[in-house]
């Protein structure tokens, strides 16, 4: 069977809540093209959970497209961004090797060479498939000017919320502590060297506060976390959800700071030096850490996904990182 010829699996959000699985042809691949076989792709929890339930907001329809998204917002759409594969073809020095690809989920590709990303020797797919999570961690690392001895507070502890704790705890000095609403995320900080806090037991000290757990609750407590003139950097990105933000009481005397950060710009003090491949693979470098790997806490058959990932999505279960595996 010729490349002309060759077909894919593809995942398609088609309705709210509802996927399903769609053949597609490859097409011709060309000179500068890999073939990539997938290996594991892993499921944003947050954005695609927006996506599955169709709130992507009219605005933000362009702005929010995956590099290679199929179908437009809100359906039907196939969206995802993080790939993990094996080149089967292409030139010679990239046959055979890992790659990462802001790719949707897919069984198989065609990709651009420019747009390949080789996947560090040793580091483990499924590993690998966090990249553009740490990414987003790391971008809003260096929005916040993070630096060493800062008291930091990160507040949700999902992947992105955990990804930044493991970060923050690696500054000489630095003063972690993951807030959550589940004490079982507590394990975890402690494993990254940072403390933990439920919501209740938070004090108003923090120098750099980050947001990340999508509810205006998280959202008060970030506020209500941070110190005089401290900056919080929210990192939630609620779709078309318009969460109330308690921009009353102390806000205002304690001169506090809020910013958004957003991983589709790379951050103002990098963005001279650092175009998003550079980033992406510093990114994938500092995935070289074993203690992540309980941040994925469920691996999902590709074939079975249209059944088993919208409750994961939306329901009531505990799931951090959600992998699609295709072997």
């Amino acid at each position: 069977m010729d490349d002309m010829s060759d077909t894919a699996t593809q995942l398609w959000c088609v309705a709210p809540g509802r996927y399903e699985l769609r053949r597609a042809p490859l097409g011709p691949r060309g000179e500068a093209m890999l073939t990539v076989r997938a290996l594991a792709s892993a499921v944003s929890r947050g954005t695609e959970r927006l996506v599955l339930e169709g709130a992507v907001p009219a605005s933000e329809h362009q702005r929010m497209r995956a590099p290679f998204q199929n179908g437009d917002f809100p359906f039907p759409v196939q969206y995802g961004y993080q790939s993990v594969g094996v080149v089967e073809q292409g030139p010679p020095e990239w046959r055979g090797r890992a790659i990462f690809a802001l790719y949707p989920h897919q069984d198989r590709y065609l990709l651009p060479v420019a747009a390949a990303m080789a996947v560090p020797d040793g580091l483990p797919p499924e590993r690998a498939t966090l990249a553009a999570n740490m990414e987003t961690a790391l971008n809003a690392l260096w929005d916040s000017g993070a630096g060493p001895g800062d008291r930091i507070t990160i507040v949700g502890g999902g992947v992105i919320g955990l990804l930044l704790t493991a970060l923050a705890a690696r500054l000489p000095g630095a003063e972690v502590t993951l807030v959550d609403v589940n004490p079982v995320r507590a394990a975890l900080a402690g494993d990254f060297g940072a403390g933990f806090a439920l919501p209740e037991d938070i004090r108003d000290d923090a120098d750099l506060v980050f947001h990340t757990s999508a509810s205006a609750a998280g959202l008060a407590t970030a506020l209500a976390a941070a110190a005089f003139e401290a900056k919080v950097v929210e990192v939630s990105w609620y779709g078309d959800r318009a969460p109330t933000i308690p921009l009353g009481q102390s806000f205002h005397s304690r001169r506090l700071q809020l910013i958004g950060s957003q991983v589709g710009s790379v951050s103002p003090s990098r963005r001279p030096r650092w175009p998003h491949a550079r980033r992406l693979a510093k990114a994938l470098a500092l995935l070289d850490d074993a203690r992540l790997d309980p941040l994925v806490t469920h691996v999902v058959a590709f074939d079975t996904a249209p059944e088993r990932l919208p409750p994961l999505l939306t329901g009531g279960e505990d799931a951090l990182a959600i992998l699609l595996d295709y072997r």
